[in-house]
């Protein structure tokens, strides 16, 4: 078993967290077919006549765009359609109107840099990072000007250690932390992962997936999967005995694609683990029937009738009917909303200082598109990753190739 102590030093001598950020439930829907949503709009009550009447507080979004390898302009035109939905419904931040201060980074390191120093010279008074690779250059910069850094799902040291940093939910912390407790609830005591041997992912998942699953009495067996690998069929055996209860898939698409696909030839029936990334259609039509009965643990509901998940759509419907609402779309959402609902109980000045406070005496604040998660950014829901305000995930059981029962983990 790993001690937490011995865990966190490896941690910091990693330097990063989490390479496999979760993404949301409608990324099954991501080809253009909506038939898993629901046609549900939010009553009219949830779009109040109610405009910000207060003086301006600049509001800084930093996404990815137009860089080599990642460009996902939809995160920004859905922060976008929060700042017009609550400077028209919600009164802005606290009754301040929000102007918002765009930059498009292109996800390298020199880019990155640049946008945050673009912030601090902006003087605005709280960063929504919508996604980022590039955090432990980006944080330090923003929080270490006293300017909020706040994000959907923290990846890197930086993001979820640096005060004035804040992650509204666990990332790929809480997506372990998760698994954990719904292993211990069935009663395994042993699991494997297979986890894609990119970067330190599968260093930070014997490490830290070593720590969560020793503290609930299980042990934990990780099996990197080379990046690429077209038949994992050799790697996922070697992870099979009959003492594993279940088995747990960190990687992307394809790297699910032929994990899953193992372990159906191989006839594993073993419990499966998924993030979210295994539900990209390809993956799904490529695996067929040995998805059903899988567990994907996410951060976002799109797709259900909860009221959250209602109102997201109906949010984009109205102020971005254009955009594309599945992906990593949510995450321009879920960041600026949950920003806006942390700080209505902001009084005075809207300073950076003043934001920041507002952030940390907020309880229990409800997770946009979180099917009732809540969030408190007071630096102890992950006492080791003072950043992470929520542990919380969605769970839900993949049936016939799609997502169902959406379930908040505890």
């Amino acid at each position: 078993m790993i001690h937490k102590r011995d865990h966190w030093r490896s941690i910091r001598n990693f330097g990063l967290i989490a390479l496999v950020p979760a993404i949301a439930l409608a990324t099954a829907c991501s080809s253009g077919d909506d038939s898993t949503s629901s046609s549900a709009d939010a009553p009219s009550s949830a779009f109040p006549d109610k405009p910000a009447t207060g003086s301006t507080v600049k509001i800084g979004l930093i996404n990815p765009e137009g860089g080599p390898a990642i460009s996902q302009p939809s995160n920004r035109s859905a922060a976008e359609a929060v700042v017009k939905y609550a400077n028209a419904n919600l009164g802005g931040i606290a009754g301040h109107r929000i102007e918002l201060v765009t930059c498009a980074a292109k996800e390298d390191p020199a880019s990155n840099r640049d946008c945050a120093n673009q912030m601090v010279e902006a003087k605005v008074s709280a960063v929504v990072v919508t996604t980022t690779a590039n955090g432990d250059t980006m944080a330090p910069v923003i929080a270490g000007a006293g300017i909020p850094y706040f994000t959907p799902a923290g990846s890197s040291a930086g993001e979820l250690t640096t005060p004035d940093a804040f992650s509204l939910t666990g990332g790929f912390p809480g997506g372990l932390a998760s698994m954990a407790a719904y292993s211990a609830s069935k009663g395994y005591k042993k699991v494997t992962a297979y986890v894609i041997d990119a970067g330190a992912a599968a260093a930070t998942a014997k490490a830290l997936g070593g720590a969560v699953f020793g503290a609930a009495g299980i042990d934990l067996q990780v099996v990197p999967i080379p990046l690429g690998t077209p038949d994992a069929t050799p790697q996922v055996s070697s992870g099979i005995s009959g003492d594993v209860g279940a088995v747990a898939v960190v990687g992307d698409a394809t790297m699910c694609t032929a994990v899953v696909k193992a372990l159906g030839t191989i006839g594993a029936k073993q419990d499966k683990m998924l993030i979210q990334p295994c539900l990209d259609p390809a993956t799904v039509e490529a695996v067929g029937d040995a998805m059903d009965g899988a567990h994907v643990f996410t951060t976002a509901d799109l797709v259900s009738d909860d009221p959250e998940a209602v109102l997201y759509r109906s949010v984009m419907k109205k102020y971005s009917p254009d955009t594309d609402i599945a992906g990593y779309t949510y995450t321009g959402y879920q960041g600026m909303l949950g920003l806006v609902r942390a700080t209505q109980g902001l009084t005075g000045d809207p300073s950076a200082a003043a934001v920041s406070t507002a952030i940390k005496t907020a309880q229990n604040v409800p997770l946009p598109a979180g099917h009732g998660i809540t969030f408190t950014c007071n630096g102890t829901a992950m006492a080791q990753l003072s950043a992470i305000c929520s542990m919380q995930m969605v769970r839900v059981t993949v049936v016939d190739g799609k997502p169902t029962d959406p379930q908040v983990t505890k």
